[in-house]
């Protein structure tokens, strides 16, 4: 069956046969004939072994093979594309996540300084408080300081005067009267 699947081709094989000479194709001593036969003799025995059948299941098969490792490499290359996009945003997030950390950074080292400057008035404040509380203590001793020893001095002064003007009476008679002056005060 399969010969006959062949005759054509082996037709159009010998034609140069034909054309090759007076004897016609059958003339074996024809170099052409014998080739053109011998080659077809071996196409027809490859044929009938089923060597196109091989050939053609191979190169399915390495069809398929291509195929397979066209579609593993699509699929490797979506989950790279995949996983390429994955990283691209979290390294988005993390450089977000990095300029919220810098700003709240910068914005507590403002409330920082803030609060610091503040925390400088208030001491400075308390501080000049103090020194006015002291000077006003200073000030509050030197006139007390003053006075005692104005009061000294007129004391001194006084006891002066008295003791050259007055005599043992009236001396008398002033301390008698600082008595009464006393008791009446005390009951």
């Amino acid at each position: 069956m399969k010969t006959f699947t062949l005759a054509p081709l082996f037709a159009i094989a010998a034609a140069p046969a034909f054309a090759a000479g007076d004897a016609g194709w059958a003339d074996l001593a024809n170099t052409n004939t014998v080739v053109t036969l011998a080659f077809l003799l071996f196409i027809t025995f490859l044929g009938y072994m089923g060597i196109h059948n091989m050939l053609g299941s191979q190169l399915d098969n390495r069809a398929d093979g291509i195929k397979s490792e066209l579609e593993e490499a699509r699929a490797l290359r979506e989950e790279a594309q995949t996983i390429l996009a994955s990283y691209e945003r979290k390294q988005k997030e993390v450089a977000q996540q990095a300029d919220r950390i810098v700003a709240h950074a910068k914005e507590e080292a403002a409330n920082a300084a803030a609060a610091a400057k503040e925390d400088l008035k208030a001491s400075i404040a308390r501080r000049l408080a103090a020194a006015e509380d002291q000077i006003v203590s200073a000030q509050s001793a030197a006139v007390k300081e003053v006075r005692d020893t104005a009061a000294q001095v007129a004391v001194a002064a006084a006891r002066d005067v008295i003791a050259k003007q007055m005599t043992a009476t009236e001396g008398n008679s002033l301390i008698d009267d600082a008595i009464k002056t006393v008791e009446a005060k005390l009951h």
